[in-house]
């Protein structure tokens, strides 16, 4: 299996008032590795939203910050599925520094959902996308959760389809449209 991977150097927006990455650049950094991730796969957003008429929007994100990062260090993101579900995909990320592949700086893991467009219900991932991105799935490490760690306590309880419904899915899309 393989990974993807983008470098990017933590900028000045980047930082906060610590001299240390702010967590919304990883978000940045995800962000720009799934599109490339895609885009290699041949799904790029245009493909998926005309030609196939989805979305994939995100119900979950996670970050995990294992080592501070400051400006202007060159970051390597490697983007791999952990698992592909009826209408879930999880999508997660590796974060190192370029000067030292050895240690993770970071984690994340989105978990987007298949839906239809117009009426956000969720559809099974298209036998499509899952031929295409079937290079880029690998299983997830192996890693005991701490007992005191409510993320890791919830990741054994995820079944990886969608965390809510997809009537409640609907809601939270509509009241965000009223406001």
């Amino acid at each position: 299996m393989a990974r993807y991977s983008i470098e990017e150097y933590v900028r000045w927006e980047d930082i906060d008032a610590a001299g240390i990455i702010n967590y919304q650049a990883y978000l940045r950094f995800f962000a720009l590795a799934e599109a490339e991730l895609l885009r290699s796969a041949g799904l790029n957003y245009r493909f998926l939203f005309e030609s196939l008429g989805i979305w994939l929007p995100r119900v979950r994100v996670e970050c995990n910050f294992f080592r501070p990062v400051k400006l202007d260090e060159l970051l390597v993101v490697e983007a791999y599925f952990s698992r592909i579900g009826r209408t879930s995909i999880h999508l997660d990320f590796e974060v190192r520094r370029k000067t030292d592949p050895s240690e993770r700086v970071a984690t994340g893991r989105y978990v987007l959902v298949c839906v239809r467009q117009g009426n956000f219900e969720p559809v099974p991932v298209p036998a499509e996308i899952r031929d295409r991105i079937a290079k880029f799935l690998e299983s997830p490490p192996a890693a005991k959760p701490d007992a005191d760690d409510p993320v890791a306590q919830d990741r054994l309880r995820d079944d990886g389809d969608p965390i809510i419904s997809a009537d409640e899915l609907a809601k939270r899309i509509d009241e965000t449209r009223k406001d």
